[in-house]
Parts: C-alpha cells; sequence; structure tokens
C-alpha cells in the first residue's frame, strides 16, 4: 500500500524592490495597451528598465538589499551609478540655473563651449549641485544633472531661531558660512514663516534642499551666478561637519536628510 506523499507547493516570495524600480515597472505595465497615445518627451525611467548594475551598491539595490537611500549612504559603498539615485529617490527633480556660452579663438578658428550650471533635489532634505562644460546644450545639461545626483548630500535642518515655537525645523539650526571665490554667503535660523530672505539662485538651491525659511548675508562678487550658488551649497556642507551633542538635537529639532514617518 503506498503512502500518500503532500503536494509540495512552491511559494514564490515576491522580492521587494526600491521604490523607483517599482514605478518603472508599473508604468510599463500601464502603458502595454496604449500603442498610439504620443509621448510628451522621452521617459526618464526608461533607464532603470534596462540597467545592468556594474558595482557591488548597485547589485545590492537591484537584489533589493538596499530600498532607501539612507541604507545606501549607511552602507559605506560609493553611489557611482546614477540609476542608483533614480532607483532610492525617484521623486528627485533638476532645475538648471544657468547656462553660459565660452568662445575661444584658436589657430583653426572660433571655438564655442558652454558651461552649465545645475541643481537637483527632492525638497526633503538632499541635493546636489554640479558644474559641466561641454560642445552641445543638450548633452552638457544631461550630464550635469547625472554630476549633481552623484554629488547629492544630505541637508541638516534645524529650529534654531529664537522667534520660533517648538516643531520641526524649516530652517538651518545655527549660523553657518559657505565660500566659493570671492563670494560668502552666509546663513541665519529665521522663524518658522518668514520665507527665503537670499538671492534668486541661493533661493532655487534651498527650496529643493528643503529649507523654507533662512536669513541670510552676502558679501564679495555675489553677481557672479556660479560663486552664489556654490558658495548656498558650501554653507549646506559646513552644516554636516559640525559636531553637536544628542541634547542639541532635541533642544534644535534637527532632521538630517529626509523626514521618515
Amino acid at each position: 500500500m503506498s503512502e500518500e506523499q503532500p503536494q509540495e507547493t512552491e511559494s514564490t516570495e515576491e522580492i521587494a524592490l526600491a521604490p523607483g524600480l517599482a514605478k518603472a515597472l508599473q508604468s510599463t505595465d500601464d502603458n502595454s495597451g496604449d500603442r498610439g497615445r504620443r509621448r510628451s518627451g522621452p521617459d526618464p525611467l526608461a533607464s532603470l528598465r534596462t540597467w545592468q548594475p556594474r558595482t557591488r551598491l548597485g547589485r545590492m539595490v537591484m537584489n533589493g538589499q538596499i530600498l532607501t537611500y539612507e541604507e545606501a549612504l549607511s552602507s559605506g559603498l560609493p553611489i557611482r551609478e546614477v540609476e542608483i539615485v533614480d532607483a532610492l529617490l525617484p521623486d528627485v527633480t533638476d532645475d538648471v540655473l544657468a547656462v553660459n556660452m565660452i568662445q575661444r579663438m584658436t589657430d583653426s578658428g572660433r571655438r564655442v563651449r558652454f558651461n552649465v550650471l545645475c541643481v537637483v533635489g527632492n525638497g526633503d532634505g538632499y541635493v546636489g549641485l554640479s558644474v559641466c562644460k561641454g560642445k552641445e546644450v543638450a548633452s552638457t545639461i544631461r550630464k550635469a544633472i547625472d554630476k549633481a545626483k552623484l554629488n547629492m548630500i544630505p541637508v541638516m535642518r534645524g529650529n534654531g531661531s529664537w522667534e520660533s515655537s517648538e516643531g520641526p525645523g524649516t530652517s538651518v539650526p545655527f549660523m553657518v558660512t559657505g565660500r566659493s571665490g570671492s563670494t560668502r554667503i552666509t546663513l541665519m535660523p529665521a522663524p518658522a514663516g518668514k520665507g527665503l530672505v537670499i538671492g534668486d539662485y541661493g533661493r532655487r538651491v534651498l527650496t529643493l534642499a528643503g529649507v523654507t525659511d533662512v536669513w541670510s548675508r552676502s558679501s564679495g562678487q555675489t553677481r557672479t551666478t556660479i560663486n552664489f550658488a556654490k558658495a548656498t551649497f558650501n554653507a549646506l556642507v559646513e552644516l554636516n561637519k559640525t559636531r553637536l551633542t544628542d541634547g542639541d538635537h532635541r533642544r534644535l529639532s534637527i532632521v538630517k536628510g529626509r523626514e521618515l514617518s
């Protein structure tokens, strides 16, 4: 008499995907039936669908071992692929601050190149800045955006103004100064609702960084677009170099990076 063996059911466990990868695959399924619809431009998630990781960190993101940008930073591995940032932070937006034409006279004739200043950020604690040069505007802008994504830093925000009440920090926790060339930008804590009291290019950098209230003081050649934006970005870099105690973090309501719930 043969004993009946229980049928083995293969349990297929779904692998957790990073937010950007899940969004890219979901958009493919949603658009599978829309063959006749015209697209307004290139699909920003197309590179994630055909992404083949070349670094150890990229393979960990693809396999679902790392699902957030904070885990990627804490791993200690360098971020050398733009697709890693697109997969972990799909809500990153870019802003081209300036496109300058550079002309140089050579023996063969006039040589024209373009200088592009670009800033990227998610508006919630991460921002990156880059300057790139190239022969064509479109390719140089693309290169500047990719370089800015690889140069992203976490932004320290806090409630350091004596005029503010207790609550989450929307400004810088303390006064800090950034420098680029002869331009110096000093960021000072401001109460909630004050807004960004700074020049236009500094305001655009702080907006993508997630800072909504700040006082500022500037000196030097502030009309230089690149130095003004770089000085503002360097001031945010200096915030991360300051050593603070746990009591300072609680007293100033400091948040570094995204506000994760």
